[in-house]
């Protein structure tokens, strides 16, 4: 691309001289300058030439000895008008000599004076255009958005005007301009897409500008025309600002000989009393377009403006449903009550449509959270003063945070723009949009930094005469952060506060219902911890009389508490809801049955018992059990046990035990404790049905548990064959006890421990070490080696893991301890050779020695 416009002054004739300039016109037009009783103060030296005066307008003269009587009358008419409203008032098609020529008028105030500017009026191009700017019109308003709005005013205005070229010339937030509309002959090159530095329009003009919007420049090699005042006056006191014949300066000129342009034309482009922008005309050729057709223009332009409004207000409108929508569906999907931190991602995804960014932070009360392109944690905390130091509750946006701050430079590979958006009343806490480096060549219609020079025209800044495009490379930069996207951002930040005030009041209400709910769970808690201790005093106090020494006790209690462990754990699976009864028979089965489980068939279909009765069935279950493995059915070798269950038409639950091919059954002669749990547990506690009895071939006994306690599960479970179950292992009928030299026991329960210590050498293990600590423990396992060790995983404030790590290291087997029922699958999946859950028994143990002794 070559010779191609640089300079801002090229495109709107912007004078770089003071608005009160020497009295220069241009000279197709006339200027007479006059007092309130129409004497002549000041008067262009080819007035009279243009108005085909007999004799030259003299300074002092009345210009009614000058102008027909009518036309005056008309002229002073309308200049009262233009005094009072403080416009240019317009006449077009008058005879202002008498003669049948005719001329378009201007008339405004300036100052204590009057100004009559004359041009010659052409008969057509009032009538021959006036009618086309109805359609033109119309066309603009079925525009959609403002880039084709723009596009359809500048074709449209080079349809009316006729000139070569027509831009529309729109400023930036910066004050710098782009090119973002044009419409030109073929022949020309392109200026679309050009920028202008502000520099390019001085302060000055861009006032002027809103005063006077319409700047023509007819013929570019025409000599300007002197304006003669008073004598020593050098016309310095007419403020020529409203004057559409106005002279523009010696470098506006130059600039637009060397661009080879013949005559220029700009019109601003206002919106809520701001320059929005500039409609900027070039012709190659001189140009004089008549003064109604420049009207015609101008209201053309006006009327765009109108346009323009209404689309910027459309899309302005648009955004603000998107914002309502960004609100909506962000309320929506931050309902759970967490906070922002946690909801960074969905924050992110849902406004990455509507404000497109690379990454995202979030800082709140001292948390950050970072997704995709974004600093860490450190480099972001290094930003907080730049973004704490300014008015609370203002968005900071910047497409170069590295100018704003040096410490952005360290994370410059990943972000350079941002987007913070403060989301508490305190300036503490932040969502933050990042953007990734922009590389993007800007193409300047001249260098941005040009200096002032000493030129022909004196120390001023003399014109670029290359018109070369200046290609300004910019790093450091991202995307621009547009006026929508900030004022998105903007209702984003309410709606953000929104959200915290919800979630904070979310909060505060699970805050009051968990406290609630945990005074509820201790005062169960307490009930129940008394309800078992008591149930055990009487388990002890029942079993007493039914031992014949210590070791017989020991193993009634053993086995009863078992079974009470059994039902809890079961209970505390299913989250203290009703538990499979199938499930709870085979855990006895398992339990107390081992080498004998596939002698017991349950036919029948499961059912659900709720807690209230599942403690109870539990006794009652393993005290059947416990009989059929030492009196009945399953004594010897030859028995079977069959338990069938269905639940009746009522929804109560039958179940049938049916002992066959055991030793002859005869009713007790003693009834003990275990007795009457089976005959009077259930019909006391449950108001069951419990019906035992002793016949010759086996013992029979049915069972009724009230439909209140009972419900049916979600699918029904196909005849459960207990004989395929795997027998835990370990159990005290798995054949001889094994010996080990030394165990180590870590349990911060010193009864637990002496428990476990009195089992082990019961069961012959020659030394046991306790330990209560992991510092304990770890000095044990360098003093001396072990064969085996039972680690309780939770010992107060800490874990048992550093000791499992060097257990696992020296190659020591190991089993973890848990008294948690949610823990044991999750410490399966570790290295330790298994998991006993407490309450444990000697059955476990020998279980656990067993596997040991045997590898």
């Amino acid at each position: 691309m070559s010779d191609l416009t640089h300079a801002q002054l090229d495109l709107t004739n912007c004078d770089r001289e003071p608005i009160h300039t020497p009295g220069l016109i241009q000279d197709f037009g006339a200027l007479i300058a006059v007092t309130s009783d129409l004497a002549v103060a000041h008067v262009s030296t080819n007035a009279a030439e243009l108005l085909e005066l007999a004799r030259p307008i003299a300074i002092g003269d009345r210009l009614e000895d000058h102008l027909a009587h009518e036309s005056l009358h008309l002229v002073r008419r309308r200049l009262t008008e233009a005094a009072e409203i403080g416009t240019v008032e317009r006449l077009f098609g008058v005879a202002l000599t008498g003669t049948p020529r005719l001329f378009d008028c201007a008339l405004h105030r300036s100052g204590h004076l009057l100004v009559i500017e004359v041009e010659p009026h052409e008969r057509a191009s009032l009538s021959h255009h006036g009618s086309s700017l109805r359609p033109i019109t119309e066309r603009l308003a079925r525009a959609r958005g403002v880039q084709e709005l723009c596009q359809q005013a500048a074709r449209r205005l080079k349809q009316l005007l006729g000139f070569d070229r027509v831009m529309v010339y729109r400023f930036h937030p910066d004050l710098s301009g782009e090119v973002v509309a044009e419409a030109r002959d073929s022949r020309l090159e392109p200026f679309l897409g050009l920028r202008y530095p502000k520099e390019d329009i001085p302060v000055q003009a861009r006032r002027l500008y809103l005063k006077n919007p319409f700047r023509i420049i007819a013929d570019v090699n025409a000599a300007p025309v002197p304006v003669i005042g008073p004598p020593g006056s050098d016309g310095d006191e007419l403020d020529l600002s409203m004057s559409v014949l106005r002279a523009v300066s010696p470098v506006h000129i130059e600039y637009l000989q060397n661009m080879g342009v013949g005559a220029s034309l700009s019109i601003s482009i206002v919106i809520e009393d701001k320059l929005w922008g500039l409609f900027a005309c070039h012709h190659d050729a001189a140009r004089p377009v008549p003064y109604s057709l420049r009207t015609l223009g101008e209201l053309f332009t006006q009327l765009f403006s109108l346009q323009l409004e209404l689309a910027i207000t459309r899309a302005g409108n648009l955004m603000n449903e998107r914002a309502r929508a960004l609100h909506d569906r962000l309320v929506t999907r931050l309902t759970g009550g967490s906070g922002l931190i946690d909801n960074l991602s969905v924050i992110a995804d849902t406004i990455g449509d509507i404000i497109p960014h690379d990454g995202s932070s979030a800082i709140v009360e001292g948390l950050y959270e970072a997704r995709g392109q974004a600093p860490t944690e450190a480099e972001f905390k290094a930003l907080m003063p730049l973004l704490t130091t300014g008015p609370d509750s203002r968005l900071v946006a910047s497409e170069a945070i590295g100018e704003l701050s040096p410490r952005a430079a360290a994370f410059a590979d990943r972000a350079v723009g941002a987007l913070a958006i403060p989301v508490s009343r305190c300036r503490r806490d932040y969502v933050v949009l990042w953007r990734r480096e922009l590389p993007q060549v800007v193409t300047w219609g001249g260098q941005p930094g040009k200096s002032v020079e000493t030129g022909p025209l004196g120390e001023r800044l003399t014109p670029r005469k290359s018109f070369a495009a200046w290609q300004e490379s910019v790093r450091g930069r991202s995307a621009p952060w547009t006026q929508e996207e900030l004022a998105i951002a903007e209702s984003l930040r309410i709606t953000l506060l929104e959200v915290i005030l919800r979630i904070t009041d979310a909060q505060m209400q699970q805050r009051t219902r968990a406290q609630e709910r945990q005074e509820l769970l201790i005062a169960e808690l307490n009930h129940r911890v008394r309800n078992i201790l008591t149930l055990i005093r009487g388990l002890v106090s029942q079993s007493r009389g039914e031992a014949k020494d210590i070791g017989q006790f020991a193993e009634l209690i053993g086995g009863r508490i078992g079974a009470l462990a059994l039902a809890h754990d079961n209970l505390t699976q299913e989250q203290w809801s009703p538990a499979s009864l199938h499930a709870l028979i085979m855990a006895e089965v398992e339990a107390y049955l081992v080498g004998k489980a596939n002698r017991v068939n349950i036919i029948g279909h499961d059912a659900l018992i709720a807690p209230a009765g599942y403690t109870v069935l539990a006794l009652v279950l393993h005290e059947m059990m416990t009989n059929s493995a030492k009196y009945g059915s399953l004594c010897d070798g030859n028995g079977r046990l069959e338990i069938g269950t269905q639940i009746d038409a009522g929804g109560n639950l039958e179940i049938a035990w049916r002992e066959r091919g055991g030793p002859l059954v005869q009713a007790p002669a003693h009834r003990g404790f275990g007795t009457m749990v089976i005959e009077k547990s259930i019909p006391y506690e449950l108001k069951g049905v419990a019906d035992i009895r002793y016949r010759l071939a086996g013992l029979e006994a049915d069972f009724v548990i009230p439909a209140k306690l009972v419900t049916e599960p979600r699918r029904e479970r196909e005849m459960v064959d207990a004989g395929k179950g795997a027998p835990r292992p370990g159990s005290r009928r798995d054949g001889a006890k094994p010996a080990l030299e030394r165990v180590l026991v870590v349990e911060d329960s010193m009864i637990i421990a002496m428990d476990t210590e009195d089992n082990l050498r019961r069961m012959g293990v020659a030394q046991v070490v306790t330990a209560s600590s992991v510092a304990t423990a770890l000095e044990e396992l360098a003093a001396g080696s072990f064969d085996l060790a039972l680690l309780d995983f939770n010992l107060g404030d800490e874990s048992s893991e550093e000791v499992a790590a060097q257990l696992i290291a020296l190659g020591t087997p190991f089993w973890f301890v848990t008294g948690y029922g949610d823990a044991i699958e999750r410490l399966a999946d570790t290295k330790a050779n298994g998991v006993l859950k407490k309450p444990y028994s000697m059955q476990d143990l020998e279980g656990v020695l067993g596997r040991v002794s045997g590898r």
